[in-house]
């Protein structure tokens, strides 16, 4: 698995060595690193390979948390006694997430690793992690105190207050990349939901990460939370964001522009929501879909993870890089449109199985074909002329999915 650049002819797309544009989907859950006493069941990591495969993703997104309401297993750093000593690392854990990552590359899955979680630091109204957490003085053995108003939470560890916590932040990051860092699989995430006034620590972290990775791997930066602003996402000098919920991005996701790569987290959106529907939609808008997912029977989930496969298959067959999103094309506005010149290619989402199709400026025969979203089988539709208005029904009275191509492609 090559190492993933920025398209440089399509950059809302990644690109593998050979110049091919790639499509990331995948479901993540919050344990697939770490054990969480909270589930004390414990997470079986080779059968959540086994499903995403089963689901035909790509993608996972690795969680780090520095506490949590409940025991974690393993930390970062080791202890002596009941406390951290925040000079020395546990072998446990990175031999952890180097053998999880490898694995995961060996499954053939690209992997975004997590650096901090801002849900470890302060009480989002599920209780406060920060009585666990190492940078609490009462935590460790080096006088690190993450709080020296006394607030009660570690708000100010992500933040350039305390130039002690930053320091010992960058060794970790250091750590991490001397762990995974030769890994071509490998993607990094600065933090979860970190509060708004983390922008400028993560800008600073996307930096330093940038210098002691020498460039090669791409950095994301995702939604913070509470005071997310996504234009502060658009205007870091990260390679690829997660966006929060505002400017429609549950129900109309905005069509990408190629500023930034956008891959959308359900994480940021409803915490755990989305169906297929929100995935078709995201994946013809030109981003790349990612799902929060309990790994539950939840019906509503089982469509989107079956969704997600389906995109990629989709983003497989047609020429991806030669593909923007394009609203005007169908009356539905959920289309990525190639219009190379014998080589055209439509692709478009039907929420409720018919659309108009504005073919005025595509000549020749085009060849259809339909997917029901809804069961993932696909029926031949015949032939259709360009240079015109075109409606199209689906053979389904529900969703689908219609691919139009070029009959004689190049």
């Amino acid at each position: 698995m090559p190492p993933l650049r920025i398209h440089p002819a399509n950059p809302r797309y990644f690109a593998d060595s050979a110049g091919r544009a790639v499509y990331l989907t995948g479901s993540h859950h919050w344990d697939n690193l770490v054990d969480n006493g909270e589930r004390p069941e414990g997470f079986d990591f080779e059968r959540y390979l086994d499903r995403l495969e089963a689901w035909g993703h790509n993608f996972i997104r690795f969680w780090a948390h520095e506490a949590w309401t409940h025991d974690l297993h393993p930390r970062p750093y080791l202890r002596t006694g009941p406390r951290f000593d925040l000079t020395r690392f546990d072998p446990e854990y990175f031999n952890r997430l180097r053998q999880r990552v490898v694995r995961a590359g060996e499954r053939g899955f690209y992997v975004s690793v997590m650096l901090f979680n801002g849900w470890s630091i302060h009480d989002n109204g599920e209780g406060n992690p920060w009585e666990r957490h190492p940078f609490n003085r009462r935590n460790n053995v080096n006088g690190i105190d993450g709080d020296p108003a006394a607030r009660g939470d570690g708000a100010d560890v992500h933040t350039l207050r305390i130039p002690a916590v930053t320091r010992l932040q960058e060794a970790y990051a250091a750590k991490v990349v001397e762990t995974v860092g030769d890994l071509d699989h490998v993607l990094w995430e600065i933090s979860n939901e970190s509060p708004g006034t983390s922008r400028d620590w993560q800008y600073h972290l996307i930096r330093h990460l940038r210098n002691a990775d020498a460039g090669r791997h791409l950095i994301g930066m995702t939604a913070c939370f509470p005071g997310n602003r996504n234009e502060d996402l658009f205007g870091s000098s990260a390679d690829w964001i997660s966006p929060g919920n505002k400017g429609g991005w549950r129900r109309d996701p905005p069509p990408a522009n190629g500023s930034k790569i956008v891959l959308v987290d359900t994480d940021h959106l409803w915490g755990i929501g989305g169906g297929r529907d929100w995935v078709w939609k995201t994946f013809l808008r030109g981003h790349h879909p990612i799902y929060m997912d309990p790994l539950d029977a939840d019906p509503q989930r089982e469509e989107a993870r079956r969704a997600m496969g389906d995109t990629l298959r989709f983003a497989k067959r047609i020429d991806l890089a030669s593909c923007v999103p394009d609203a005007g094309i169908s009356s539905t506005r959920y289309a990525l449109v190639n219009r190379t010149p014998g080589g055209e290619e439509i692709l478009a989402y039907l929420p409720r199985g018919r659309a108009k199709m504005d073919l005025t400026g595509i000549e020749g025969t085009l060849r259809v074909e339909w997917f029901d979203a809804a069961n993932g089988t696909a029926t031949d539709g015949g032939l259709v002329e360009g240079g015109d208005r075109r409606r199209q029904d689906s053979p389904w009275k529900r969703d689908a999915v219609l691919l139009l191509r070029a009959l004689d492609r190049r």
